[in-house]
């Protein structure tokens, strides 16, 4: 970690809740979601001269298979804090993706989308996915929060689709809408933040879309999420209103997030720490600490990620590890979830081995110790 890093870091730490337990969260986006179908869509749309080979996500980003979860689960279950309890990832999950057939037989005049229950029972190596990941809820490594309906903008997509715009058509024919912005020729803004607008009838539907996606998360999960983070940190007031209606009492994020409020201004940024609270007594959870290999694979994330965790214990806050889906998935790159999962193995044995007496929560179980500590 270079100078500026570790003074910004230190700097980003000096505020928020405290205690001395030694408490890691592992925060992990994006479940549920299909950025890229599958190797032969990814290998066509670069021969089409779009340079998905210039994302990581589009790279290596895809629903995670029976044989990811099962792999992962391996890694989580194999190591265990002081209370013998295993690593959790908070699986924030989308519970809904386009419905890319219907989409096109109404002539982009309407959206459809199609619940994860129904879509990965389609999906070869995916059938038994969803209820791999309530037995990994049940045995406490795998706790499924909420990450919205789908992990798109469906009023910017669907305008971009009805004018015909050729790169997102073409993506399209291939069922993809995750193009992103550093590798399109399209001069436009990202179609992934799913809670951003432009104006008040965007941001009426954007709250109508997270309420929606909430309602679904727990018919499908038999429960409420506790915890909210909206797709690439960007949300308004408005949806802290809406969520709160909804049983939400922790929004997750990072420690700056981008932030509407209201129609005809720009994304402000704001800063987030642990334990703050917004006008709808909703507690802030904000990531310290993070471990993306699949984003560069020349760093140490290792070493980055203890350092990241040393920092924040040194504040007495707990650390917040950011660590998104696609660093353990392998449908579209086998050698990008195996490389990652023996590295995040090493990674949370070194966690135990310098901090004997640490503790995994999921992003709830700190919210709501918090909630305790503050009453």
């Amino acid at each position: 970690m270079s100078l500026k890093q570790t003074i910004t870091h230190n700097l980003l730490n000096i505020l928020g809740w405290r205690t001395k337990r030694h408490i890691v969260v592992i925060e992990s986006d994006d479940w549920g979601s299909i950025r890229m179908p599958s190797k032969k869509v990814y290998d066509k749309l670069l021969r089409a001269g779009i340079r998905v080979d210039k994302c990581h996500y589009c790279m290596n980003d895809s629903i995670a298979s029976e044989d990811d979860i099962f792999l992962l689960f391996e890694v989580l279950s194999s190591v265990k804090d002081k209370n013998d309890s295993p690593v959790v990832i908070t699986a924030n999950a989308v519970v809904a993706n386009p419905d890319f057939k219907k989409i096109k037989e109404s002539d982009f005049s309407a959206y459809f989308f199609k619940r994860i229950d129904e879509g990965m029972k389609e999906i070869k190596g995916c059938e038994n996915v969803l209820s791999m990941w309530k037995q990994g809820q049940n045995e406490g490594y795998f706790r499924i929060q909420s990450h919205g309906r789908e992990h798109v903008n469906i009023s910017r997509w669907m305008y971009y689709l009805r004018n015909d715009f050729p790169e997102t058509r073409l993506a399209f024919d291939y069922g993809v809408y995750g193009i992103s912005t550093t590798i399109t020729n399209e001069k436009r803004k990202s179609f992934l933040p799913a809670f951003d607008f432009e104006n008040n009838q965007e941001e009426s539907i954007a709250n109508n879309i997270v309420a929606d996606g909430l309602k679904n998360f727990e018919n499908i999960f038999g429960f409420k999420s506790k915890s909210f983070i909206a797709p690439n940190y960007t949300w308004g007031k408005s949806l802290e209103r809406t969520i709160a209606n909804y049983g939400v009492k922790y929004i997750q994020g990072s420690q700056i997030s981008r932030y509407r409020n209201a129609e005809g201004e720009n994304n402000k940024c704001r800063l987030r720490y642990i334990g703050k609270r917004n006008d709808f007594g909703q507690i802030d959870l904000a990531r310290n600490a993070f471990f993306e290999p699949s984003e560069n694979q020349d760093k140490d994330w290792i070493d980055s990620c203890l350092s990241d965790i040393a920092i924040a214990f040194r504040y007495h806050h707990p650390a917040i590890i950011s660590a998104h889906r696609v660093n353990f998935v392998g449908t579209i790159n086998v050698h990008n979830r195996d490389k990652n999962l023996v590295l995040l193995k090493d990674l949370l044995i070194g966690i135990k081995k310098q901090w004997p007496d640490v503790e995994f929560m999921s992003s709830d179980q700190l919210g709501d110790l918090i909630t305790k500590n503050n009453e």
